[in-house]
Protein backbone atom coordinates (compact mmCIF):
# COMPACT_ATOMS: atom_id res chain seq x y z
CA UNK A 1 0.00 0.00 0.00
CA UNK A 2 3.03 2.31 1.00
CA UNK A 3 4.70 1.51 -2.45
CA UNK A 4 1.31 2.05 -4.53
CA UNK A 5 1.45 5.70 -2.49
CA UNK A 6 4.48 6.33 -3.39
CA UNK A 7 4.60 5.49 -6.97
CA UNK A 8 1.52 7.39 -7.56
CA UNK A 9 3.52 10.24 -5.49
CA UNK A 10 6.70 9.88 -8.50
CA UNK A 11 3.82 9.11 -11.13
CA UNK A 12 1.68 12.13 -10.09
CA UNK A 13 4.36 14.27 -10.11
CA UNK A 14 6.22 13.76 -13.24
CA UNK A 15 2.56 14.36 -15.07
CA UNK A 16 2.76 17.65 -13.76
CA UNK A 17 6.00 18.55 -14.88
CA UNK A 18 5.42 17.19 -18.16
CA UNK A 19 2.35 18.80 -18.73
CA UNK A 20 2.06 21.71 -16.62
CA UNK A 21 6.28 22.38 -15.79
CA UNK A 22 5.68 21.98 -11.84
CA UNK A 23 3.51 19.69 -9.71
CA UNK A 24 0.24 19.71 -7.75
CA UNK A 25 0.90 19.28 -4.43
CA UNK A 26 1.25 16.00 -2.92
CA UNK A 27 -1.99 14.98 -2.27
CA UNK A 28 -3.49 16.18 -5.83
CA UNK A 29 -0.14 14.66 -7.33
CA UNK A 30 -0.55 11.34 -5.33
CA UNK A 31 -4.48 10.90 -6.47
CA UNK A 32 -3.28 11.93 -10.10
CA UNK A 33 -0.68 8.82 -10.07
CA UNK A 34 -3.17 6.76 -8.58
CA UNK A 35 -6.11 7.35 -10.62
CA UNK A 36 -3.51 7.54 -13.70
CA UNK A 37 -2.21 4.27 -12.92
CA UNK A 38 -5.54 2.40 -13.34
CA UNK A 39 -5.98 5.14 -16.97
CA UNK A 40 -2.10 3.91 -17.27
CA UNK A 41 -3.15 0.31 -16.89
CA UNK A 42 -6.30 0.27 -19.14
CA UNK A 43 -4.22 1.90 -22.09
CA UNK A 44 -1.41 -0.50 -22.38
CA UNK A 45 -3.80 -3.45 -21.86
CA UNK A 46 -5.52 -2.20 -25.19
CA UNK A 47 -2.19 -1.42 -26.73
CA UNK A 48 -1.35 -5.30 -26.01
CA UNK A 49 1.75 -3.68 -24.13
CA UNK A 50 3.03 -6.00 -21.67
CA UNK A 51 3.29 -4.23 -18.50
CA UNK A 52 4.23 -7.49 -16.55
CA UNK A 53 8.05 -8.32 -14.86
CA UNK A 54 9.35 -4.84 -15.21
CA UNK A 55 8.09 -4.13 -11.26
CA UNK A 56 8.43 -0.68 -9.42
CA UNK A 57 9.71 0.95 -12.84
CA UNK A 58 7.25 -0.61 -15.00
CA UNK A 59 4.08 0.46 -12.51
CA UNK A 60 6.17 3.80 -12.26
CA UNK A 61 5.86 4.09 -16.44
CA UNK A 62 2.31 2.87 -16.55
CA UNK A 63 1.10 5.40 -13.72
CA UNK A 64 2.79 8.02 -15.24
CA UNK A 65 1.82 7.56 -18.57
CA UNK A 66 -1.89 7.78 -17.34
CA UNK A 67 -1.56 10.78 -15.29
CA UNK A 68 -0.32 12.56 -17.97
CA UNK A 69 -3.39 11.57 -19.81
CA UNK A 70 -5.50 12.23 -17.45
CA UNK A 71 -4.14 15.88 -16.57
CA UNK A 72 -4.54 16.17 -20.96
CA UNK A 73 -7.74 15.17 -20.90
CA UNK A 74 -8.54 17.67 -17.43
CA UNK A 75 -6.89 21.01 -19.30
CA UNK A 76 -8.97 19.80 -22.71
CA UNK A 77 -12.11 20.31 -20.51
CA UNK A 78 -11.28 22.59 -18.93
CA UNK A 79 -9.84 25.28 -21.79
CA UNK A 80 -13.31 24.38 -23.76
CA UNK A 81 -15.83 25.35 -20.75
CA UNK A 82 -17.21 28.71 -21.40
CA UNK A 83 -15.96 31.51 -19.02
Amino acid sequence: MIGAIFIGLIAGWLAGKLVRGRGYGVFVDILLGLIGAVIGNWILDALNVPTAGYGALGHLAMATVGAVVLVGLIHLVRSESPA
